[in-house]
């Protein structure tokens, strides 16, 4: 017997603890949970055809740090009023499908009492939490980090279920000036994928984010390598802890050159490297492959994104931004409701050219010279 409860996406059924067939994808599972069908369909709404994720996720520190750039005391009220901005602006949900919150954001509202979560539901953006605790050196490492934030996840993902939530995010980084040694990849690797069965096991969709950081002075054939590398680690591990590929998303970083290696690759080039890797590497049951922007410039990380869909692709290739949604729209606010308006256009311009690059249909004539400008910080955390 099926029985059904109400999700944020309707009813959903809940499927008896055996192996069955998941009807909208048309596969077997290869394990079943009670969350199966509601993951799957979280996961597609997600990877829904000229959307992408805003990634609204920074730390109080990092959120900080945004602020002073625009002469603002970092405190609860400034960021909540950012945050705000940025869930309210009307219309964005025809280009953003998620939105990727901090923990205090997701307990927060709106000037009129409403639930951030609700004001996102209300445009049909699925709401998200990220539920790392963030970088820490490793020790026994070349000086490299590793996430934390197992100890209590399974606890804290019931908990932000119940606030709305639908799917999570949790990020791990490898250096590539670093090595990267053998002991923080599978650390990266590894964590991502208990992450990841435990999010499901909740009702999360889990983001996967396995970044190469853009730090150091490599080559494109570089980065490829050591991508090539944590994937397959990463993917290896997910399915020994029998994560559901139709019910998670990656976020991967594209392969670029390193930041200090003075080389500017074209986005044929970086497309080119990107999707052959990907091909290799993530198998197509995965809906979606969310790109983050790691410090590109809001033109580059565009760009780049439009290359990679120039022709049909076996997953959903799309967008979960921070800096490259973001820059242009602190710099419009300034903080001031004054600039309100201009900013969420500001923001609305961004995830237009960004949808318009999920399609493959970007036309970045009409940019102007600020989304040029990097939004690269070496040892960028969150």
């Amino acid at each position: 017997m099926l029985a059904q409860t109400s999700s944020f996406l309707g009813t959903k059924t809940v499927v008896p603890q055996k192996q069955a067939r998941v009807a909208n994808r048309g596969v077997v599972a290869v394990r079943a949970g009670a969350y199966d069908e509601e993951l799957i369909q979280t996961a597609n709404t997600i990877a829904s055809p000229g959307r992408g994720i805003l990634a609204m996720d920074e730390s109080n520190g990092t959120c900080g740090k945004r602020l002073d750039s625009i002469g603002m005391e970092n405190t609860e009220d400034n960021r909540k009023a950012y945050r705000e901005l940025l869930v309210s602006t009307p219309g964005l949900g025809k280009y953003i499908s998620g939105a990727i919150m901090f923990e205090e954001t997701l307990y927060q509202s709106d000037k009129s009492g409403k639930k951030f979560t609700d004001v996102l539901k209300s445009q049909n953006i699925v709401p998200g939490i990220k539920v790392d605790k963030g970088l820490v050196p490793m020790p026994g490492s070349n000086g490299e980090s590793w996430c934390q934030g197992l100890d209590g996840l399974e606890q804290r993902c019931a908990e932000y279920y119940k606030q709305g939530a639908r799917f999570a995010k949790w990020r791990s980084v490898v250096s590539i000036p670093a090595g990267p040694s053998k002991l923080a990849a599978m650390d990266c690797a590894y964590g991502l994928a208990r992450y990841a069965a435990i999010a499901q096991s909740a009702g999360l969709v889990p983001i996967v984010e396995p970044e190469v950081l853009l730090d150091g002075d490599h080559d494109i054939q570089r980065t490829a390598e050591v991508a090539e590398e944590i994937w397959a680690a990463t993917f290896k591990y997910l399915a020994d802890n029998k994560v559901l590929f139709e019910g998670m998303l990656l976020k991967p970083s594209m392969v670029t050159p390193g930041a200090d290696s003075g080389k500017k690759e074209s986005p044929e080039t970086v497309a080119k490297y990107t999707l052959d890797l990907l091909k290799r590497r993530v198998p197509p049951s995965v809906p979606g492959i969310m790109f983050l922007s790691g410090g590109q410039s809001e033109l580059e990380a565009t760009l780049n994104l439009n290359a990679m869909n120039q022709s049909p692709n076996p997953w959903h290739v799309s967008f979960s931004y921070a800096r490259a949604l973001q820059n242009s729209v602190l710099k419009t606010w300034k903080g001031e409701e004054a600039n309100w308006g201009a900013a969420q256009d500001a923001l609305i311009k961004r995830a237009a050219a960004n949808s318009a690059a999920q399609q493959g249909k970007y036309d970045s004539s009409q940019e102007d010279k600020a989304a040029g400008e990097s939004t690269y910080e070496k040892g960028y955390v969150y």
